[in-house]
């Protein structure tokens, strides 16, 4: 199996779904699972793939970026699939998501969401992936009573995501500006 490049991603970590995203990690590729205990895999990304290496420069940027926002409450409850196949959960609301995007992109342009390839990125938590055996209705079955899930973003995190090499590279407050 071939494995992307080793990458930096920044998300809001998501505890929440911890269990059940940890477990489809590691069905899925076991050397994504982090022994990093700081490392939370299920998380809503806000701007990835991020800098390869991003300076102390960068960081402090990102650090004023997250401190001039205040942590928020959103829902995951509603489960939908893109057209790749790609099962996850949507962010309601979504607009603390969207404005952590639109402010790190202009801050780095040179790293458009998802290298570009949407228009309009919608956030969201990954599930899993269709296939045989697995659809939106097996998907909602598997996570039981974990959703509807009350949540809250309080903070971004710098993942550094290689196979057996997944940590947090840095951690930030939101609102603590």
């Amino acid at each position: 199996m071939a494995h992307p490049p080793a990458h930096t991603v920044l998300v809001v970590p998501v505890p929440e779904l911890e269990g059940f995203v940890r477990e489809r990690t590691e069905h899925y590729d076991a050397s994504l699972l982090s022994a990093d205990p700081a490392f939370v895999h299920a998380h809503i990304t806000v701007l990835g793939p991020f800098l390869t290496d991003p300076s102390p420069t960068d960081l402090a940027e990102v650090a004023g970026i997250v401190a001039d926002l205040a942590a928020f409450d959103f829902r995951l409850e509603r489960l939908d699939e893109f057209a790749d196949g790609i099962i996850h959960l949507l962010a309601d609301p979504d607009d603390g998501f969207r404005e952590l995007t639109r402010r790190l992109v202009a801050s780095f342009p040179q790293c458009p969401p998802y290298a570009g390839a949407f228009a309009e990125p919608v956030p969201h938590l990954t599930l899993d992936q269709r296939a045989s055996g697995i659809s939106l209705e097996s998907v909602r079955a598997a996570l039981g009573d974990v959703v509807p899930a009350a949540c809250r973003a309080d903070r971004v995190a710098l993942h550094r995501y290689a196979n057996h090499d997944c940590r947090v590279l840095a951690d930030w407050k939101l609102g603590v500006g």
